[in-house]
């Protein structure tokens, strides 16, 4: 697992609804997570990461995939990693985004964390403590079940 400050968030939900009624290849899900404190909403490729209601998934957002916590190295595309371990070969489902929006959740309790990646979009609701790391601009998502 990521060390340091390389991973902003992690936590279980249980998926709660599943609609794929917009696009042929990219379903909704709704999500909470096993303490019933953090909501999540996530867009999902369906080819690449079929779910079902009723499934638990493993979901982490980190600054980089480097085993170690060190940042990428901006020579170099995360993709090209040539044989070299990293976090992505842990998790089923993963992509980069940004995290392009907060605001103030229900009754100013809770925060909300707006997250596009290349268009598919996450949304997460819970305490302050908890997504407060996510005040960074972009951010790997990893996935599994």
């Amino acid at each position: 697992m990521a060390t340091g400050d390389a991973q902003l968030f992690e936590d279980t939900f249980t998926v709660t609804e599943f609609d794929q009624s917009k696009y042929d290849r990219v379903g909704r899900l709704t999500a909470n997570s096993t303490d019933n404190q953090t909501q999540m909403t996530l867009d999902v490729n369906i080819e690449l990461f079929p779910v079902l209601i009723g499934e638990n998934l493993q979901v982490v957002l980190a600054t980089t995939l480097a085993l170690d916590g060190n940042r990428d190295n901006e020579e170099r595309g995360w993709r090209d990693v040539r044989g070299e371990s990293t976090l992505a070969d842990m998790y089923d489902y993963v992509c980069h985004g940004k995290i392009y929006r907060f605001e103030d959740g229900v009754e100013g309790q809770t925060l909300r964390a707006y997250i596009s990646f290349g268009g598919l979009l996450m949304m997460l609701e819970g305490p302050y403590a908890k997504l407060t790391p996510l005040r960074v601009d972009n951010t790997y998502l990893l996935v599994k079940k």
